[in-house]
């Protein structure tokens, strides 16, 4: 039977519909079919087949990247959600100045990724920067990032964590502010300690929104760019190399469009992993709690 209201609905979300495929489905499906032509610069498109795969799973830079990528985010992810956690649960107290503090926190989110990595980087200069210079005099050594790739990559993993910590705190701090003091008051009542407040009336009620914020943070930090290539480019010698770094080289360094495209849909299965694990967890947690 025909239904005014359906085919309504319908005619009133397709704007919507309509903007999703052309700028999600659309580019999506471009880039799988870019990734199976060797496409450069004033020569027309080839197809070669899976030969853009068989060459990036070939080269040892490609698994540089993904052992730094994978290295780098799991550090950032973990670190960040651990502080954001534990300055959630500080602020959720009350104290004298708690509004400055708050705004100092969330300060870094105001800021754009280039000023900040830039700011960054000269006070972190190995010869002349404030914070190395203050570490050499205190504690006796330096973060050489130029020329060590370990210092390099733990430089990186400091810098986003500055950068997006205000994103994981906002979602913790607003998923702890609902937890009912009614609950933590009963489990104190009942001889339960701080900790077990915590771990067994905290955590219950907040887990979903700690899931949702790993998940986006795992799927940003996949896409780990601005804070590698405005530091150091990858460098010494590559070393410190991520996927996004990596794909920048092959499509505005080689202009090799195809490599690029394989490289990109490796990062977004890598993101659709991660995101399906967690969205899994939700799930589960949703149904237990229904």
């Amino acid at each position: 039977m025909f239904d005014d209201r359906k085919w309504l609905s319908l005619f009133l979300i397709s704007p919507v519909n309509t903007l999703l495929i052309l700028l999600i489905a659309g580019p999506s499906i471009y880039i799988v079919w870019l990734s199976l032509h060797q496409s450069t610069f004033g020569a027309d498109s080839v197809f070669i087949g899976f030969d853009n795969y068989v060459r990036l799973f070939s080269d040892s830079i490609f698994w540089r990247a993904t052992f730094n990528t994978f290295i780098v985010v799991n550090v950032i992810v973990y670190a960040e959600l651990a502080l954001a956690l534990m300055l959630a649960l500080a602020l959720n107290t009350n104290f004298w100045g708690k509004g400055l503090v708050f705004s100092i926190l969330i300060a870094p989110y105001a800021v754009s990724q280039v000023s900040a990595v830039v700011m960054w980087r000269y006070l972190l200069e190995p010869d002349i920067g404030m914070f190395n210079l203050l570490l050499q005099n205190f504690v006796g050594a330096q973060l050489n990032w130029i020329r060590n790739p370990v210092h390099g990559l733990s430089l990186i993993s400091i810098l986003s964590i500055w950068i997006h910590l205000p994103f994981t705190l906002i979602i913790l701090y607003s998923a702890i502010s609902t937890v009912p003091l009614d609950l933590k008051d009963a489990a104190r009542v009942e001889g339960a300690s701080e900790w077990q407040v915590f771990r067994k009336v905290t955590m219950r009620f907040i887990a979903p929104a700690v899931l949702v914020a790993m998940m986006f943070r795992y799927i940003f930090a996949t896409r780990l760019f601005a804070e590698v290539w405005l530091l150091n480019e990858g460098g010494p010698a590559r070393l410190t190399e991520v996927l996004g770094t990596y794909l920048f080289r092959a499509a505005f360094r080689y202009h090799d469009f195809g490599a690029a495209a394989a490289t990109g849909l490796a990062m977004q299965l890598l993101a659709l992993l991660v995101a399906s694990f967690y969205l899994y967890k939700l799930y589960k947690r949703m149904q237990s709690d229904g």
